[in-house]
């Protein structure tokens, strides 16, 4: 089993006592983003877990606490962007970020911390010249730090444009596009760092940009050093390149506010979360409650040409 560490929220920033809490007591128990009495019981043995992959985008807090992991294969996704308190609220500075990544990286190696810049947006204040200036200070910071950048332009969903009202954001254009890759292109090939998209129809490949996955069969195989026999993961879009894996993340659960989020639907709900969060409780929200139906969700493998299953399919993930 591969395991998502999460695409729903950022728990290595908020939740991350709750995660090792997990690991020690052997399980979690993930609630059906559809239904919502249907309980998936997922074991957390380094025997049943082929690769851990942690998205966040301030990896502070895992620093020092590594050693936790040291039974576990694992990588990171780091989320990186340009933006001001404006579009993230309550992401702390950049600056942090950035020197987390760097010591990060020098802890699991370059290979292991991949760069998010993602979403891109375009505004009356933000063009082509604002990610130009932005992407290629990150990139000159995280220089040898990392081997990849992931990136994806944003879909206004009709949360999105709810959220973003007021900031005078817009769809972006083929040829926008098109420029906005070409710059990232350029930039990312000065610094020796390959970058791929993520969940793009668009084609890139004319500009040294290729499709991208973000739970990567090729990368899970160098990380571990055993063959990963993974397939397409069918609960997510179309376009999304990632082998399957279990996430055990929750919607409506992360503190950094930023308004293009893709997995907050509601600042009300986000708080009614949080209350209910209990770092002993082996669901990140809430407990078990009496109509639950709990179903230990049986996992086999990828290694070695076993193919992995789970005998229920869950709803589609967004990006975090």
């Amino acid at each position: 089993m591969i395991l998502s560490v999460s695409r729903r929220t950022d728990i290595i920033a908020f939740y991350l006592d709750w995660f090792f809490n997990r690991l020690k007591e052997g399980y979690v128990l993930v609630r059906n983003p559809m239904n919502y009495h249907q309980v998936s019981k997922i074991y957390l043995t380094p025997t049943n877990i082929d690769c851990i992959v942690f998205w966040t985008k301030d990896p502070t807090n895992i620093l020092g606490r590594l050693s936790m992991l040291k039974n576990y294969f694992y990588y990171f996704h780091v989320t990186i962007t340009g933006y001001g308190r404006n579009m993230e609220p309550h992401v702390p500075p950049k600056e942090g970020i950035i020197r987390s990544f760097k010591e990060l990286s020098r802890e699991v190696g370059n290979e292991r911390v991949i760069w998010r810049y993602d979403p891109i947006i375009l505004s009356r204040d933000i063009d082509v010249e604002f990610h130009r200036k932005r992407f290629g200070y990150i990139a000159s910071r995280l220089a040898g730090y990392t081997k990849r950048c992931t990136m994806s332009f944003v879909d206004m969903y009709r949360k999105t444009e709810r959220n973003t009202k007021g900031l005078n954001m817009h769809e972006i254009n083929h040829a926008q596009m098109l420029d906005i890759a070409s710059v990232i292109a350029e930039i990312a090939g000065k610094y020796g760092i390959e970058v791929q998209s993520c969940c793009e129809e668009v084609e890139l490949s004319h500009l040294g940009i290729e499709h991208g996955k973000c739970i990567d069969d090729e990368l899970i195989s160098r990380v571990t050093g055993r063959k990963i026999n993974a397939r397409k993961d069918k609960n997510q879009r179309a376009a999304c390149g990632c082998v399957e894996s279990m996430d055990i993340g929750v919607y409506n659960t992360c503190s950094h506010g930023c308004l293009y989020c893709y997995a907050n639907y509601s600042s009300k709900a986000v708080h009614t979360n949080i209350k209910m969060h209990d770092p002993f409780s082996p669901m990140l929200v809430g407990n078990v409650e009496p109509e639950d139906v709990i179903i230990e969700r049986k996992a086999k493998s990828f290694v070695d040409g076993q193919v992995s299953f789970f005998d229920e399919d869950f709803g589609q993930d967004n990006r975090t």
